[in-house]
């Protein structure tokens, strides 16, 4: 990577996922964590790997945005969902697995769209750092 145009940094403190605090460097961020039920914790906090969800979608969404401007391509009502899964490989190692799902609102084709999510997901930082590392599926939607 060459200069970077921003850098943050965030801090875990306590015990991690398990009802530790996450905060960042401006005190923007500042959260509690909890191992949810589904994984044997009490639930009622957050946890990685929905902030993670949260950044990609994000990010994501910004990609989107980019490459239709870049297309000369106008999108209505445009939402994309990141879902976020954490479980274990046959080798018993813990890895994550991702699902995008990029709606679009009236206006545009079904192959537009396509297209369109194909270009955000080559852009998106959050999709080149986990491309070969985390499986994704991407789909898309139109209204």
């Amino acid at each position: 990577m060459s200069t970077p145009l921003y850098t943050t940094t965030a801090t875990s403190t306590g015990e991690g996922r398990a009802g530790g605090r996450a905060t960042t460097d401006d005190g923007l961020l500042d959260l509690t964590l909890a191992l949810p039920v589904t994984m044997g914790g009490p639930g009622g906090a957050t946890n990685p790997e929905q902030l993670f969800a949260a950044g990609w979608a994000s990010c994501f969404h910004s990609a989107l945005k980019l490459v239709a401007a870049q297309r000369r391509t106008t999108i209505a009502d445009s939402t994309v969902t990141a879902e976020v899964s954490i479980g274990k490989s046959d080798d018993g190692a813990l890895g994550l697995s991702a699902a995008l799902t990029v709606h679009f609102g009236a206006g545009i084709d079904q192959q537009t769209a396509d297209d369109l999510a194909a270009g955000a997901h080559q852009v998106c930082p959050y999709s080149n750092a986990t491309r070969g590392n985390v499986p994704v599926t991407l789909t898309t939607t139109v209204a």
